[in-house]
């Protein structure tokens, strides 16, 4: 993995901390570029999850619900790690699938890799712990929003947080990642334009 690439993407992700030169090129060792064709997988059930930065395309974690559906769980945009935290830090195999909505690249780590980075690299420690706790902060407000929050909210929500999501996910991926039908996303969307027209 490039030095300067490196350097981007803790900038763009925990922009407060820094990292040294050398911790930086110890860091660069254990990544190696990947590219995904779109709907190529990073993740399957059963497999067990990677670190991945993704520095450019456009991801989705999903999963199946008791009837079979797809129900779309996550998405990720460029300049984010993409893994499945269970899966990655308990070392068991996978319930979610992550798949490239479109082309992407990025670089790739195994968890053997992360582990010994975690305990030997100080800055790194600091830079995963900071991610993680990211990722749990957003997991958790999407769970309370799925309680707390109608789904005229959540997708007004979404739009002004995630806008970039309109651009890449076909809707009905963004509609059973708010936990609505296709046809209600619909009618929201329909009424939201409405309103800003």
């Amino acid at each position: 993995m490039n030095k300067q690439i490196l350097t981007d993407f803790v900038k763009a992700t925990t922009p407060n901390i820094m990292v040294s030169q050398a911790a930086l090129e110890k860091i660069a060792e254990h990544f190696e570029e990947r590219t995904f064709a779109k709907n190529d997988f990073l993740l399957k059930t059963g497999w067990n999850s990677c670190y991945f930065y993704l520095a450019d395309g456009f991801m989705r974690a999903f999963t199946y619900d008791t009837e079979g559906n797809e129900v779309t769980t996550y998405f990720y945009p460029r300049n984010r790690v993409v893994f499945e935290i269970a899966s990655l830090f308990l070392h068991i195999p996978s319930t979610e699938y992550i798949e490239a909505i479109t082309e992407c690249k990025g670089y790739l780590a195994s968890f053997d890799s992360i582990n010994m980075l975690y305990h030997t690299v100080p800055e790194f420690r600091e830079f995963a712990r900071m991610v993680m706790v990211k990722e749990f902060v957003a997991y958790k407000q999407r769970t309370l929003a799925m309680i707390n929050k109608s789904a005229e909210e959540r997708y007004n929500e979404l739009l002004r947080n995630n806008k970039e999501i309109f651009q890449h996910a076909p809707l009905k991926h963004i509609a059973s990642y708010l936990g609505i039908t296709d046809s209600s996303l619909s009618r929201i969307r329909r009424d939201f334009l409405k309103k800003v027209g």
